[in-house]
């Protein structure tokens, strides 16, 4: 199933992607979607990043239908690869979400673009449940699950800037 969601950011897209670089944005992020535990690791190589974090969430954020397919807590690692800038200043990742010991993944793309006032982040990708029969319904709740953490950022990503 194919998601896509946009960010409006209030800082130009440098500011963001060096928030977006950073440790405690990305510890921000795992505080806010509930991870009862995480590690990040944040590899660079001249401009462009990679940013892996590795959660533990709660079974809370599958929703209540599907939590028989879930163990008690799921493993995710979220995966950011982004490039340096290009000419217009823009930036873009590849994006890989996947949940161990469920049979969702989340493969996409992130782009950082000049826009007035600030920038804009915008996510697309595909979910994809390898499960028969219910596949279908439960890539629908995982795309559900990719706005709600769209959203997170959204909220954490502008406290952060408006604290700079």
């Amino acid at each position: 199933m194919h998601f896509a969601a946009s960010i409006d950011l209030p800082a130009d897209v440098e500011t963001v992607a060096a928030m977006l670089a950073t440790r405690d944005f990305a510890d921000r992020r795992a505080a806010a979607v509930g991870a009862q535990e995480h590690s990040v690791q944040i590899d660079r190589a001249g401009e462009a990043f990679t940013v892996t974090a590795d959660l533990t969430l709660p079974t809370t954020m599958v929703p209540a239908s599907f939590r028989s397919f879930a163990p008690a807590t799921v493993r995710v690692r979220l995966v950011e690869a982004w490039g340096p800038p290009a000419q217009d200043g823009s930036r873009t990742s590849t994006l890989t979400v996947d949940l161990r010991g469920v049979p969702v993944s989340v493969r996409g793309n992130q782009q950082l673009v000049p826009a007035e006032g600030g920038c804009v982040e915008t996510y697309r990708g595909d979910v994809t449940a390898s499960v028969p029969l219910v596949g279908k319904r439960i890539e629908s709740a995982a795309a559900g699950a990719v706005q709600k953490i769209v959203d997170v950022d959204r909220q954490i990503g502008r406290d952060y800037l408006a604290q700079r």
